[in-house]
């Protein structure tokens, strides 16, 4: 198993987000968590990254390791763990190709860095076309592209998104969505969080449904999508 989440608390003072939620993601998966907003969703990643502080008694594994060793520099750096935040937190600042370079701070493979580079300038096209142009002028939907694109410079095993949908047009939804499948076919394990539970579980092979900080429901993506409670609470 690639990564095992056990018993996951997380706490913000006193009002708890997530009750001791565990999932887990294999090799190559895509695996998808809906919800509605303040079900825990994005606090999930955040503690999977190490951004937050998760609470004793929670465990989580990747790739046989200890997660809870490693400080959020080294999830990336070492484990090879990126993150795509909701609202990207691009440097708007800075170009295109200065964004990207700067996902490959603590990489010394030249080559590895330069084939990388030109593979997502192949799946985003409109990222090449843009590389001097700084990054806070772009469009929501490029600026999304090249969110992913520094995902994958920094290390590419796992990425984890949040809500990669928000903000785009249904024609650059459907390029992002089929560009991220190109990646996967690559070897990279997507955990998704997305609001559009419609769109999540056609994209993902596995889904879970988290309720208040606990998850609900489990299972394959074309199960849930044809669950009577599923379908009642998020599909309309």
């Amino acid at each position: 198993m690639l990564l095992t989440v056990n018993n996951l608390r997380v706490s913000y003072g006193n009002i708890r987000a997530l009750h001791g939620i565990g999932f887990q993601i294999d090799e190559g998966e895509i695996v998808c968590i809906i919800g509605a907003n303040g079900a825990g969703k994005s606090t999930t990643l955040r503690a999977i990254s190490r951004l937050v502080p998760v609470e004793p008694g929670t465990g989580m594994r990747y790739m046989g390791k200890d997660l809870l060793a490693y400080p959020a520099d080294r999830v990336v750096s070492e484990l090879g763990i990126s993150h795509v935040p909701e609202g990207r937190r691009l440097f708007g600042n800075l170009t295109v190709m200065e964004n990207l370079t700067l996902a490959t701070f603590a990489r010394k493979d030249r080559k590895g860095i330069a084939l990388d580079l030109d593979r997502v300038f192949s799946i985003f096209p409109r990222l090449a076309e843009r590389k001097t142009q700084k990054a806070g002028t772009l469009s929501g939907g490029e600026q999304q592209m090249l969110a992913i694109g520094r995902a994958f410079m920094s290390g590419r095993k796992v990425m984890l998104l949040d809500e990669p949908s928000m903000g785009l047009a249904p024609l650059l939804m459907t390029n992002m969505f089929e560009a991220l499948e190109d990646l996967n076919r690559e070897g990279t394990a997507i955990l998704l969080v997305e609001q559009n539970a419609r769109l999540a579980l056609k994209f993902a092979q596995r889904g879970y449904v988290l309720e208040n900080g606990t998850l609900v429901l489990q299972g394959p993506s074309q199960a849930l999508l044809a669950d009577p409670q599923v379908r009642r609470a998020y599909l309309g």
